[in-house]
């Protein structure tokens, strides 16, 4: 893999799908991170939406799209966001992580959503890596370690999920959200000052943290990210705000 400047990590939260539609603060700041950072030579995604038993990496030179939802309007099913895929990043991540490769797997809406605002020509190749469901959240940490050479050469790595998403409610609590502010203050804390191991579990962070995450893999996206910084290097929020009464949409840029 060729060299080229070192680019930030950055955690998205991806929302409702809708958000992608729409001007709104979030698609406000993923259009201007894209527009701000240098140019990826490519693109890694880790997406709440594909968990699998071990490690997966998608491989397809187009690797084509997934509308992975029910029930919204028919436009966002005619969306069409298809960039290029890299299979050279996708072996690598075989060789260094053990990830198998797909080549039939497509960017699903938790990559796709955020990159037609940050990438809108789809011209930067994309590879998307599964989350393993089998492992704590210690071990996704640890994968996001390995994955730090890629940022040096030229690859930007996206975490896409929500620190947290409880649908259950969404739509029943919208005013309820003191519960919510207590643990994103609790996970500013730990992001700014450490210790970094109860970042892990979300129920590290206190009793909120069952509420949060009631199910892991919204919040696995952010340890790897998390993972791939250097020490010392900067951390800032690009967005931050509460959707419905289950839903953070803080997000988390390492470096940049």
């Amino acid at each position: 893999m060729s060299g080229g400047t070192q680019l930030p990590a950055v955690f998205w939260a991806h929302g409702n799908p809708l958000l992608t539609l729409s001007d709104n603060p979030y698609s406000r700041a993923w259009r201007a991170l894209g527009a701000r950072l240098q140019k990826p030579r490519a693109i890694l995604v880790v997406s709440a939406h594909w968990v699998t038993d071990g490690v997966s990496a998608m491989s397809a030179e187009q690797p084509g799209m997934l509308h992975d939802f029910g029930g919204f309007p028919q436009v966002l099913y005619d969306l069409r966001y298809e960039p290029p895929g890299d299979p050279a990043l996708a072996a690598w991540l075989g060789t260094h992580l053990g990830a198998r490769t797909d080549g039939h797997r497509g960017l699903d809406h938790g990559a796709w959503t955020i990159l037609r605002h940050m990438y809108p020509q789809a011209d930067v190749p994309v590879v998307q890596m599964s989350l393993d469901g089998t492992l704590p959240g210690a071990a996704h940490y640890a994968l996001g370690t390995r994955l730090r050479p890629l940022r040096a050469d030229g690859v930007l790595i996206i975490g896409s999920g929500n620190v947290i998403h409880n649908l259950s409610l969404y739509y029943g609590h919208r005013t309820s959200r003191q519960w919510m502010q207590v643990f994103e203050d609790r996970l500013r804390t730990h992001l700014a000052h450490g210790p970094i191991q109860p970042l892990f579990e979300p129920a590290d962070l206190g009793p909120e943290g069952a509420l949060a995450a009631p199910t892991p893999e919204h919040y696995w996206p952010l340890l790897y990210v998390l993972g791939s910084r250097e020490d010392n290097e900067p951390l800032s929020f690009p967005a931050a705000g509460f959707e419905g009464g289950g839903i953070s949409m803080l997000s988390v840029l390492v470096g940049g």
